[in-house]
């Protein structure tokens, strides 16, 4: 029953109801969830790391991140809370472009992207690589608010939002996988939202 009435909000707004994972309804809102308090940040002291499985470890100020080639796409985001929002522009840095600065080791397979307040999330690697994953400054065309992981956020795209942490400080390479935050409260690894991933391994 849920999923129907869901499907036909979903097309009274003029999208295809197959855009909808399961168990999920659609939103024009961005719902304010976290674990914690908005951190105050100080861009003049603010840096971001890349170390762990690289040929050279990189600190960035600022400054710098801003001055690497930009990208921007648009995707839809699915929270495990069961909200989903469609057509959401970010815009930010590609893995990429650190790649070609940190030059990962071939041991490399999987990233715990750390966080400020001690929060990790942690993903295969080829997540970050793929065209929709940013390291996201900007959202729906302006700057990223507090409340939304300013002045950096992780974008993982096609999976449950948690993976995509707010409040981004730096991140892990590993040659092996080591749970997150919400992952060691139970929630799934893969966090995948068409399989209704949400808890569990």
């Amino acid at each position: 029953m849920f999923r129907g009435r869901a499907e036909k909000k979903v097309a009274e707004a003029g999208y295809d109801p197959a855009r909808l994972p399961p168990g999920q309804y659609l939103t024009e809102k961005w719902p304010v969830l976290h674990a914690g308090t908005v951190p105050r940040t100080d861009l003049a002291t603010w840096d971001f790391r890349v170390f762990g499985e690289v040929e050279n470890p990189l600190t960035l100020t600022w400054e710098q991140l801003g001055e690497l080639p930009q990208s921007d796409n648009v995707q839809d985001i699915h929270c495990v809370t069961r909200w989903s929002r469609f057509d959401t522009r970010f815009g930010g840095v590609h893995w990429r472009e650190l790649a070609k600065l940190v030059r990962p080791k071939p041991s490399a397979r999987y990233v715990v992207a750390h966080a400020e307040q001690d929060f990790t999330a942690n993903v295969p690697l080829e997540y970050l690589e793929h065209d929709l994953a940013l390291l996201a400054t900007h959202a729906d065309g302006e700057p990223l608010t507090p409340e939304h992981g300013w002045p950096l956020r992780l974008v993982i795209p096609g999976k449950y939002f948690w993976k995509s942490a707010k409040w981004l400080r730096a991140l892990e390479l590993r040659a092996t996988d080591q749970p997150g935050f919400w992952e060691r409260y139970g929630y799934h690894n893969e966090a995948d939202p068409w399989k209704e991933e949400r808890y569990g391994f």
